[in-house]
């Protein structure tokens, strides 16, 4: 049975078989995202990051449209248009992406329509990046005359390497749900009647898995994108106590029986 953590009009979290979902809901303006939508979103992937009914996150739309058209340009000459006021509108995108990619939880963006600006920000944040054919991918501070973060720009090299990264922030162009799965920018694209269905299914894969070893992989990859090349001290104590867990037990007692393993790390 699906429960209601949180909501209002434009944000709101629904929890349902370990998965955490998080929908954007305005759209009439495309999802274009408030300053307090963005405070929203924040405080609902924290909320995922600390119930522990929660596996995994998914991201998405209510409408097919649009994934999100970015940040609400209307509210730039109210709250963007100082240099205080756009370290604070900047600080607080930094901050989602920040919670998403840090949080130890699988999350998956689901896409269809436009994913633009800040929307984009936030589906490469996450984990995993599955479209329907309608997805069109964009970043375009250049068309704004601003200029793009380096966390955000880190993620975006991460995921299509640098030449790649350049053509999108100078040019601004929107690319289409088949480019954008061409240079890693979205992982699949998935026929708009299954999208659903296959993301959840994959999201239900991984809350079958042992959480403890998603958890350290991320918590492992997270350090490599920050340079890591060998073991600290947290990580070589967490490989070694990934011996000891019950998890571990499980898992090798479930293959020698020819069984499923029935995990309870959570």
């Amino acid at each position: 049975m699906t429960k209601n953590i949180s909501s209002d009009e434009d944000v709101y979290l629904k929890v349902d078989r370990e998965i955490g979902t998080i929908f954007i809901n305005r759209p009439h303006k495309r999802n274009a995202l408030s300053y307090r939508m963005w405070e929203t979103l924040i405080a609902l992937v924290d909320d995922c990051e600390q119930n522990p009914d929660v596996k995994v996150i998914i991201l998405r739309s209510t409408t097919d449209t649009a994934f999100s058209a970015g940040s609400d340009i209307a509210e730039f000459p109210k709250i963007r248009s100082t240099k205080s006021g756009a370290i604070k509108y900047n600080d607080i995108s930094l901050k989602l992406e920040e919670k998403i990619g840090k949080c130890l939880k699988p999350s998956i963006s689901m896409i269809r329509g436009f994913c633009v600006g800040g929307g984009c920000e936030i589906a490469v944040a996450c984990d995993f990046r599955f479209s329907d054919t309608s997805g069109v991918f964009g970043i375009t501070p250049a068309k704004l005359g601003l200029v793009y973060n380096t966390p955000g720009t880190k993620n975006l090299i991460d995921l299509v390497g640098p030449s790649k990264a350049k053509d999108i922030l100078f040019s601004g162009r929107l690319l289409p749900a088949s480019e954008a799965l061409a240079i890693g920018l979205i992982d699949r694209i998935i026929d708009a009647s299954k999208l659903e269905a296959e993301t959840y299914e994959y999201a239900e894969m991984l809350c079958k898995n042992a959480q403890l070893s998603i958890r350290g992989s991320k918590q492992i990859m997270n350090e490599i994108r920050n340079g890591a090349v060998k073991d600290s001290d947290e990580i070589t104590e967490l490989v070694l106590d990934s011996f000891t867990s019950a998890d571990y037990h499980e898992g090798v007692a479930a293959f020698l029986e020819k069984r499923k393993p029935k995990f309870t790390y959570s």
